[in-house]
């Protein structure tokens, strides 16, 4: 597999990005999903954050307490047996699970797709009660003149999908959730099929232990039913614990071509293709046996989350994939892949 990356990676680190307010750090930049715009591409960015941290014995996070309609912080002892650090995303305290940061969703702006001008102020910040530990992990789906965003809210309510959507990146619309808990790498066709449009998601089932890739329609983008099972993880494999849609489907004359991630039993995220059907595409045509993009250099192993390349948007042009991607949970990374190389990977 013939993978370019960047040699200005990671093209966006916490480094770059202004916290949202004086007393935060902002802690990682990542999973952009992208759009060109007029001359421009445009990155919207998941930015963690978390109040400056100051105290040796204990560890702040902050989240947004709907009664009150602003974000308010609270501090977990390390010395307390009760808290669990074990997973620096999480702190569990007797059963209930916050998160050790919020996010919310940064716009950038790039001449050349690889130098940015990052907006100073979120885009789009949590203010709903589903969104009170954070806005997480957008895709934009350009329908028409309107550019669709699905992003993950999550709360104490759990994990959910949410809607929002823009004509010119200046003004956003909510739309309000359209997958409860829990649910979340939802991504839309760029087109409808036959007067629905389609979404694959990933739904994740406690009892059953099963992190899948579901498909669903809807007549409006809103209303979503007719739900599918798409495909499973593979045990043995690299995509084994958990997969889930990463960008928008891109069209191609074989049909839908899916990059998606995917978690094997060490935690390792990589990123592989689906084909699916271009009229009926809850039929999966082909799949990636390895990995086409995979965590290898310093920035992708080592960071927040080490171990991880995630990705929420891509460009195609000109027969190669452009794919802006999260790294370790703490920065974007830019790669280039021959859309040939891909196809190369399938198999049936």
């Amino acid at each position: 597999m013939a993978v370019f990356r960047s040699a200005e990676n990671p093209i966006l680190t916490p480094e770059d990005i202004a916290p949202s307010r004086d007393d935060f750090e902002v802690i990682g930049v990542f999973n952009a999903a992208v759009a060109r715009y007029r001359d421009e591409v445009l990155l919207l960015m998941r930015v963690a954050e978390r109040p400056v941290q100051t105290d040796p014995d204990g560890v702040v996070t902050a989240f947004l307490d709907p009664a009150q309609g602003r974000i308010v912080t609270t501090t977990f002892a390390r010395s307390d047996p009760d808290n669990d650090f074990s997973d620096p995303r999480l702190i569990v305290r007797r059963g209930r699970t916050y998160l050790s940061s919020i996010s919310h969703l940064r716009l950038a702006r790039s001449a050349d797709g690889i130098h940015f001008t990052v907006g100073r102020h979120p885009a789009l910040a949590p203010t709903e009660s589903c969104e009170s530990f954070g806005m997480e992990d957008p895709r934009i789906t350009q329908i028409g003149q309107t550019y669709t965003i699905s992003y993950v809210a999550v709360s104490p309510l759990g994990v959910t999908t949410a809607l929002a959507s823009t004509g010119d990146f200046t003004a956003f619309q909510r739309h309000g959730v359209i997958f409860g808990p829990e649910n979340k790498d939802v991504v839309l066709l760029p087109e409808p099929i036959d007067g629905r449009y389609y979404a694959l998601h990933r739904p994740h089932s406690p009892l059953c232990h099963r992190n899948d890739m579901w498909i669903a329609e809807s007549p409006d983008l809103l209303c979503w039913g007719g739900h599918r099972h798409l495909m499973g993880t593979r045990e043995g494999f690299w995509d084994e614990t958990r997969i889930g849609a990463g960008a928008p489907p891109v069209r191609t004359d074989a049909g839908w071509l899916e990059i998606y991630h995917a978690a094997d039993r060490h935690d390792r995220y990589c990123l592989g293709a689906v084909l699916l059907d271009t009229r009926e595409p809850w039929k999966v045509l082909a799949r990636s046996a390895e990995p086409v993009f995979q965590p290898q250099t310093e920035y992708e192993q080592a960071g927040f989350f080490g171990g991880v390349v995630f990705t929420c948007g891509l460009l195609c042009e000109n027969q190669t994939l452009m794919i802006y991607y999260g790294a370790a949970d703490t920065t974007i990374g830019y790669a280039e892949i021959p859309l040939a190389d891909v196809f190369a990977s399938l198999s049936s």
